[in-house]
């Protein structure tokens, strides 16, 4: 399944690439922040599969803070193999060069640990807070540069929450880019690259698959470095107040202990 899934995939990209790149171009002028979506990126019954196929929240870890409320997981060998399939589809090389000529983001580079990505699922209240991305993987040798969210809940609606927000530098002003059925998301990630998920209000979940590519040169031409630091929403002044306490004491320990102090959330490959 995993060939017919990637040939899709590149099928679809390159059906529309040259509209898509330009979409994607002229995406800054909203709020800073390139994007582009992309509907329909497989034939809808087997989407409706990967859908069928994704494990249920009480089988994925619950990440509960106040930067965030969901579920994820990495744990391909407890799962329906359709999982994996899909999710390491959009990590093979014929899809990363299609990407690249898209975002004219030079030199991408897949990601097989998954760093940070992998499953998740959101339900009533779940959220993800405006945040920017942690702007290497764990070598700290590769820039992050580029989200690929691909959503797979039959029926999401826009009444049901849980859609991807990107927020201009202020995180003041943001676009909305609704988690429907089928689409994949493709956003570059940058030192100013706010973006956040709505509380889900609706009934049901909220299922994403979400990669990551890297590159070896800056997105900004410059070297930086910085941990996943979030703020608030506007109408949060307080948590914003903790959200940058938080992300300052994370920065420094950081500098400190460059290899962070808990073990990398990564894909390590099957279990023997």
């Amino acid at each position: 399944m995993n060939e017919a899934l990637i040939g899709a995939i590149v099928a679809r990209l390159e059906r529309d690439e040259p509209s898509l790149a330009k979409a994607f171009a002229a995406s800054s002028a909203e709020v800073g922040v390139r994007y582009v979506a992309i509907d329909d990126l497989l034939p809808a019954e087997w989407a409706e599969q990967i859908a069928s196929k994704f494990p249920q929240p009480h089988q994925m870890r619950l990440m509960d803070s106040f930067r965030e409320r969901k579920h994820t997981s990495k744990d391909f060998d407890a799962f329906d193999p359709l999982m994996k399939d899909i999710t390491f589809a959009l990590q093979d090389e014929r899809v990363v060069r299609v990407v690249e000529r898209i975002t004219g983001i030079a030199q991408q580079v897949p990601d097989p640990q998954l760093y940070a990505g992998g499953l998740s699922a959101m339900t009533r209240g779940h959220f993800l807070g405006p945040h920017i991305d942690n702007s290497h993987e764990g070598s700290r040798r590769l820039y992050r540069t580029l989200n690929l969210l691909y959503y797979v809940t039959p029926g999401w609606q826009r009444e049901h929450g849980g859609h991807l927000e990107l927020w201009d530098t202020a995180v003041r002003r943001n676009v909305v880019i609704e988690s429907r059925f089928n689409r994949l998301a493709l956003m570059e990630t940058t030192p100013t690259s706010w973006h956040s998920v709505c509380p889900v209000v609706g009934e049901g979940v909220r299922r994403c698959v979400s990669n990551y590519y890297f590159s070896p040169q800056s997105p900004t031409g410059r070297p930086y470095f910085n941990v996943t630091s979030f703020s608030a929403r506007p109408e949060q002044p307080w948590l914003r107040l903790l959200a940058r306490a938080d992300g300052l004491a994370r920065n420094a320990l950081r500098k400190l202990v460059p290899g962070g102090l808990g073990k990398r959330d990564v894909y390590e490959g099957p279990k023997a």
